[in-house]
């Protein structure tokens, strides 16, 4: 039985990819086991022998991961906070999306394409842009909040690490809880099994973060059928009236699109929309 062409590229690109794999772990290998690393490495030890003895009382953990140092104080090696930053950085947009503005303002503007019947005017770039930029606009003091609460003492040497999480978390659960609906909150409390809170306060991140997101998209697809009423009217009334002079053939949304277009540059649509969405959000 032949098999089909499609099935052949993938394994054709799947032998690639193994190939590739291999490859990179071959030189890794290579480069870890190389003598003349180990030789350099150990001279480079013997040279700073004389610097590592006034350091003889710091006791390292052999894993690297821990530094106790003489007065008895822990602290992470370079590499861990390196990892620990760059776990960061891959988290930031998972953050940015779910735990700010960015969710609403992005699916009101997807809508609001959707309503004009545009395709892809404007491009997503842009609508992922106006988002990001507005996003950065109304988070701005719950930004300013943590820059000064939390990421400038740390940097000072000023708080723990941990101090600084508890204090950056601060201002974006304070955002969280003034634009969270209490029916989200305790819909996601009671499956949590939460059900001696007294304070919102009192409930935890965990259980702040997905209540959130769900009034994030309650709302976004509530203003989102809203902008769509004067378009689905727009499409009504242009269907109705290609059937009653027996033009059936041509697509309504051909004939309505312009006609969108223009109640929407004279509503000055894009002020209405991006202004009192902008409204929405308690800071």
């Amino acid at each position: 039985m032949k098999m089909p062409d499609n099935i052949k590229k993938c394994e054709k690109y799947l032998r690639k990819a193994i190939k590739a794999m291999f490859l990179v772990v071959i030189v890794f290998h290579l480069i870890v086991n190389n003598p003349f690393v180990v030789k350099a490495t150990q001279s480079t030890l013997d040279d700073n022998q004389s610097v590592t003895a006034d350091t003889d009382s710091d006791a390292k953990d052999l894993l690297g991961i821990n530094i106790t140092t003489g007065d008895g104080q822990e602290s992470l090696t370079g590499a861990v906070q390196i990892m620990l930053v760059l776990t960061i950085i891959a988290l930031c947009p998972s953050i940015l999306i779910m735990l700010t503005s960015f969710t609403r303002i992005l699916i009101v503007l997807h809508f609001t394409r959707a309503a004009l019947a545009t395709q892809t005017a404007p491009p997503n770039q842009i609508l992922v842009g106006m988002a990001l930029f507005l996003t950065f606009f109304i988070m701005a003091p719950t930004f300013n909040e943590i820059n000064n609460n939390a990421i400038k003492p740390l940097t000072k040497g000023e708080i723990t690490q941990e101090k600084a999480l508890e204090e950056g978390i601060k201002p974006l659960r304070t955002f969280m809880l003034n634009n969270v609906k209490d029916k989200d909150l305790d819909a996601m409390a009671s499956i949590a099994g939460l059900d001696n809170v007294s304070s919102k306060d009192d409930i935890p991140t965990t259980v702040l973060i997905p209540s959130f997101i769900l009034t994030e998209l309650r709302i976004s697809f509530w203003i989102g059928f809203l902008i769509y009423i004067p378009f689905l009217v727009i499409d009504m009334v242009v269907a109705s009236t290609l059937m009653s002079m027996g033009m059936m053939m041509l697509p309504p949304t051909t004939i309505s699109m312009p006609f969108k277009i223009l109640l929407f540059v004279l509503a000055d649509g894009w002020n209405l929309i991006i202004v009192n969405l902008m409204k929405t959000f308690v800071t």
